[in-house]
């Protein structure tokens, strides 16, 4: 897309005024975006994760932006030149648009991680990968075992992780903090420590809208996993997998993904 066809992409209009609060959470989420996209070493890759973040097909962002849905899906695979500030700060309105249009659920969704902290400890460590990882790459760093693997269509890419103490998780945490283990993204790992069947973790997740790419049960193998979270994970399509690798060591081997790149 040139700089002449950029400027033809339309301005999405600005919403009546919802309240103060609101436009502020989406202001600042805006300058995360665009932030994020421009400043990132694969903007296409990171386009693409806030892009699916909102859960908005190519085709309907490419169609309120009224350009071709070729032009979305040159940015994302990188076969286009990295968009501008210009352009990305269109692109982010538009995602933002369309959400808001839909009621700001997901603008909403992202309070939390604007706001600030936690009030408990239940986290032992969440990162943003500064690239994607496959499942299959996270599930060789853990050394972990295959509980449950969905069909390929299921399989995400990784764009995080947050390690999660369950039992404290569970007793401990508000409705908006549970949103806040997701991150940035819910394309990523959510890796349960201290279970004794990995059960109750998975119940919990059953009922909650946000739904993470990878689950995986730290501290017991795979054989002990229980029956009913491997079934919670096969109805909900969620790759899952167990290791015994010691805490220190398994955040050292996640955290080694982003050196490596």
């Amino acid at each position: 897309m040139t700089e002449k066809a950029a400027n033809a992409m339309p301005v999405p209009p600005v919403p009546p005024a919802i309240n103060g609060s609101y436009h502020d959470l989406r202001n600042k989420l805006a300058e995360k975006m665009a932030g994020e996209i421009t400043l990132s070493d694969n903007p296409g890759e990171t386009l693409k994760k806030w892009r699916a973040n909102f859960e908005i097909p190519q085709s309907d962002l490419a169609s309120f932006l009224k350009v071709s849905p070729s032009v979305i899906s040159d940015y994302e695979s990188g076969r286009r030149k990295s968009p501008g500030i210009f352009i990305v700060s269109k692109i982010v309105e538009a995602i933002l648009e369309m959400d808001a249009a839909r009621g700001g659920a997901k603008i909403r969704s992202y309070e939390g991680m604007l706001r600030g902290g936690f009030s408990a400890d239940a986290i032992y460590d969440i990162h943003e990968y500064l690239s994607p990882i496959s499942v299959e790459e996270m599930t060789k760093l853990v050394n972990g075992e295959v509980v449950y693997s969905p069909g390929s269509e299921y399989i995400k890419p990784l764009y995080g992780y947050t390690i999660v103490d369950s039992l404290k998780a569970i007793l401990q945490l508000s409705y908006n903090e549970f949103q806040k283990l997701y991150g940035w993204s819910s394309e990523r790992a959510m890796i349960y420590t201290q279970v004794s069947t990995g059960r109750s973790p998975m119940v919990a997740l059953r009922v909650t809208n946000l739904k993470p790419a990878l689950i995986v049960i730290h501290g017991i193998p795979a054989s002990q996993v229980d029956v009913i979270a491997a079934k919670i994970a096969e109805i909900e399509h969620i790759p899952l997998i167990a290791t015994v690798m010691p805490i220190t060591d398994l955040i050292r081997a996640l955290q080694s993904h982003d050196l490596k790149h």
